[in-house]
């Protein structure tokens, strides 16, 4: 059941992965967290929040779970320069090959919106969490996403990205679900909440803008948008204008996230 991933594994989408922290990604679960917890986090990535949360939870057990091997040597390769100990595995988040109720939190940091069925990706994250435990999840919501100022050829680019996750079997806009999501997956007690990212100043609209001008033209998206026939002047357009908006004084955007604390 697993889709094409969107994004990939290129340089430029890792630069903005391996930015990610728990406080500016998971800030909601971290009053929940003890240490001597076990816990699960699923689509690790470059692993920066799940060391985070390790460093929460020792001396509890932490297991990083990815898609593939190759995902998972990202993350491998992040813990090889920390003293943290944590398991690394790869499984497939529809149908875990993990024993029931064998962990207290259950995390996954924008994972459901890649999924081919993210209401088995919850019931599955349930099964594998304990009775009282928790089931985290945290994703972006393209849709709600606001900038400014309005250059067209940043509409386009959330037009393409909308086409291409949807051609991959994704929910772009699943922040705004991850509440219905999580009911239909059977949980009872939910608390759903929403949090954003802003960039606002020069070093984010640098980081930000730069962040995309390259992965429009360089990462697996740009390789799947080509193959369906997008001209590559449209993606050179889109990412002069990323590189544009990067440099305007008054460049603003937020990106909205939608978050699940799901009580097992």
């Amino acid at each position: 059941m697993n889709n094409v991933y969107t994004h990939g594994h290129h340089e430029s989408v890792l630069r903005s992965h391996s930015w990610r922290t728990a406080e500016n990604s998971a800030g909601y679960l971290l009053p929940h967290l003890r240490p001597g917890m076990s816990l699960l986090d699923i689509g690790a990535g470059p692993g920066t929040i799940t060391a985070d949360l390790a460093r929460l939870v020792e001396p509890g057990r932490t297991t990083a779970l990815e898609a593939t091997s190759k995902a998972l040597d990202i993350t491998r390769a992040t813990f090889a320069e920390l003293d943290i100990e944590i398991e690394f595995v790869v499984g497939d988040v529809h149908k875990l090959d993990i024993p029931d109720d064998t962990y207290d939190v259950v995390h996954a940091h924008q994972v459901l919106q890649h999924v081919a069925d993210p209401v088995q990706a919850l019931r599955e994250m349930h099964r594998v969490c304990k009775p009282g435990g928790i089931v985290a999840a945290r994703d972006s919501d393209y849709r709600a996403f606001a900038w400014y100022p309005t250059l067209p050829e940043l509409d386009e680019w959330m037009a393409l990205y909308q086409r291409m996750a949807r051609a991959n079997g994704g929910e772009p806009d699943a922040g705004r679900q991850l509440l219905s999501w999580a009911l239909e997956a059977g949980f009872e007690k939910v608390d759903s909440s929403a949090s954003n990212w802003t960039f606002a100043d020069s070093d984010g609209r640098a980081f930000w803008g730069g962040m995309w001008a390259d992965r429009i033209l360089q990462s697996a998206m740009a390789d799947q948008a080509r193959l369906a026939g997008v001209p590559e002047a449209t993606l050179e357009k889109i990412s002069a204008a990323w590189r544009t908006w990067a440099t305007r004084p008054d460049g603003w955007i937020s990106i909205l996230h939608g978050e699940i604390l799901c009580t097992a």
